[in-house]
């Protein structure tokens, strides 16, 4: 591995606010990480705004940033992302919708009366969601109306000359009643409605309601788009990439962007997934002939959504100690010569349990430089970085930093 490699490691979700049970301090402050806090020391440490402004704040549009797209140029949609991912065939005049298999209240009330519990139905494995979403598809896929399983609860609809219209994003209206959220269109909101009635009383939820976990008890559509067009990774960068995520969106952009994905068996997106694994997998690509992996790592996010503050910083500490660590450390160890960059694409607070658009904080590393030597003993966290005064006001240009294109 003599020629210079690559490596982003990205902590979905990762910034936050200062929380009061810390003591003042946002997770990744409190979060103990000896990983990242020996590189701070001679790191470039800064803010960069991922989310253009006026755009809505999602891991889409964060993510295409970070890799040096533009999302006001080449964003048109989440599903369709996704749909590269899972392989689904799609027509310039398809939409693609993210169907979420979520939990609402079972309540005895009207559908719409209905509260949102979880986005995620307590990260149900792809195994009992793709027998919930059989069932849906025996009754409600049609010619113009296609299901395709994804990973866990995120699936996808494709929508045959459909409308690429706004819905609501589940994870926005987590606790809330549905009814002011559920679509305007009448066959989406009808098989919404439908497959809450299919979906309610089917032995795997039974299962699961005693067993005290969230049943899988409705579809929600949402991130309706067209068929995306990127550009070549390679051919604008000048260097063969490779995708590690257990996420079909990150999967999905790097298809469009004729990247590698990297196959990782226990990647699920979830606070137990397999780290050890997506290091090994981004050090087998390194080892090759990819100059560029691209590390994602999901579970700070999910945690945000959650609302659980003990089990982000978890998250946190496992991105440390068990990606960040272990991947410097081997690289360190082979005599590479690599940049590093780490960095959340968006915080997804515990206060409001969503994405904000706020700028977040990097890292930058280069194994054979010194950026700390003016900035001696500036850790990693949002009040560090915002402490530096580096400000990188356009997110798809943060790239142009670990490439030294600038």
């Amino acid at each position: 591995m003599s020629k210079k490699k690559y490596v982003v490691v990205l902590g979905d979700g990762m910034a936050d606010e200062p929380i009061a049970s810390l003591g003042g301090k946002t997770p990744l402050e409190y979060a103990k990480t000896p990983a990242m806090d020996r590189l701070s020391q001679r790191a470039e440490i800064g803010m960069v705004q991922t989310i253009p402004e006026g755009m809505k704040p999602g891991s889409d549009t964060a993510n295409l940033a970070v890799l040096g797209y533009d999302p006001r140029v080449y964003y048109s949609g989440r599903s369709p992302l996704e749909a590269l991912s899972i392989g689904v065939p799609m027509k310039d005049t398809d939409v693609a919708l993210r169907c979420n298999i979520v939990t609402l209240s079972e309540e005895n009330v009207p559908f719409e009366e209905q509260t949102i519990i979880d986005h995620s139905s307590g990260e149900i494995s792809t195994e009992e969601c793709a027998v919930l979403l059989e069932a849906v598809k025996a009754e409600l896929q049609n010619e113009t109306y296609r299901f395709y399983v994804g990973t866990s609860y995120r699936h996808c609809l494709i929508w045959d000359r459909g409308e690429a219209t706004w819905l609501s994003q589940p994870h926005d209206v987590l606790g809330q009643v549905i009814a002011p959220h559920l679509p305007k269109d009448e066959n989406l909101l009808r098989m919404m409605k439908r497959s809450y009635d299919i979906l309610k009383d089917h032995p795997i939820n039974i299962e699961r309601k005693k067993k005290g976990l969230n049943p899988a008890n409705c579809c929600w559509f949402w991130g309706a788009g067209t068929k995306p067009a990127l550009s070549s990774f390679e051919e604008k960068n000048g260097l063969k990439g490779m995708m590690v995520s257990a996420v079909d969106l990150l999967k999905g952009i790097a298809v469009g962007a004729g990247m590698g994905v990297a196959q990782v068996e226990g990647a699920n997106g979830g606070l137990h997934t397999n780290y050890e694994g997506k290091v090994q997998a981004a050090l087998d690509a390194l080892r090759l002939d990819y100059d560029f992996v691209y590390i994602h790592v999901e579970a700070p996010d999910e945690m945000g959504h959650q609302g659980s503050v003990e089990k982000k910083v978890q998250a946190i500490e496992y991105l440390d100690q068990r990606v960040i660590g272990p991947l410097t450390m081997a690289l360190d160890e082979q005599a590479v010569d690599y940049r590093l960059l780490v960095m959340p694409d968006h915080p997804t607070p515990i206060r409001v349990r969503t994405h904000t658009a706020e700028s977040v904080p990097y890292l930058l590393y280069d194994s054979g430089k010194d950026y700390g030597k003016e900035r001696p003993n500036l850790l990693y966290n949002e009040r560090e970085a915002a402490k530096s005064e580096i400000f990188v006001p356009k997110g798809h240009t943060i790239i142009d930093k670990l490439l030294e294109k600038e």
